[in-house]
């Protein structure tokens, strides 16, 4: 083996021991590869915002996504708020060096009830989304005790209206407190939804 294979090997070793996250992004090649990867670097987020949360409490939906994008972003990563896309979308998340295109568009709110979630969700899924994108978005800030039997009656609540042409009942995810729906998306596609909620509740 020549010294230029030994240095990139080397390379990647020290990436993978050093910055795991972004090897998993970067080598991805499926779109459940990349959702995997995601995932733990959502997964660290949301912990880092609850584990701040009285230090959060006089911020708003505004504030609260740009602490959690802050949160989110990792080398290879671009996280932005109020990015175009039909309208100003909440968060933007770009993963760099992939190929094809790997974008993911947020929404966020602070939690006020399954019909205020839904409103959300129709902007996320009827006017944001172009189905070109990944899985979508819906990130909670969850202030209201007993966030576990919030996300029980807010699936309840989905799965009896079904809206916005979602495909089935809801599913369990990966993180908890969170959920996944699946859309009919105008470009006939169907379009997953990531519900992730965060217990900020001081």
């Amino acid at each position: 083996m020549s010294a230029e294979n030994d240095s990139v090997l080397a390379l990647v070793e020290a990436i993978k021991r050093k910055a795991p996250a972004f090897l998993d992004l970067i080598t991805a090649t499926t779109s459940a590869e990349f959702e995997t990867a995601f995932n733990s670097i959502l997964e660290r987020a949301v912990v880092q915002l609850e584990s701040n949360k009285k230090n959060l409490e006089k911020l708003d939906e505004e504030g609260l996504s740009a602490v959690f994008a802050m949160a989110l972003t990792i080398p290879g990563l671009t996280v932005s708020q109020e990015t175009n896309s039909n309208g100003h979308v909440d968060l933007t998340i770009e993963a760099t060096y992939c190929f094809p295109m790997r974008k993911k568009l947020g929404e966020a709110k602070i939690y006020d009830g399954p019909v205020y979630h839904e409103k959300g969700l129709q902007q996320l899924v009827t006017r944001y989304s172009t189905g070109r994108e990944c899985r979508g978005l819906m990130i909670v800030y969850v202030r209201k005790a007993n966030i576990a039997d919030l996300v029980v009656k807010l699936r309840k609540h989905m799965d009896s209206k079904l809206p916005l042409l979602q495909q089935g009942a809801t599913q369990d995810y990966t993180l908890k407190w969170s959920f996944l729906s699946t859309h009919k998306h105008s470009c006939g596609d169907d379009l997953q939804v990531s519900h992730i909620l965060c217990n900020l509740h001081v």
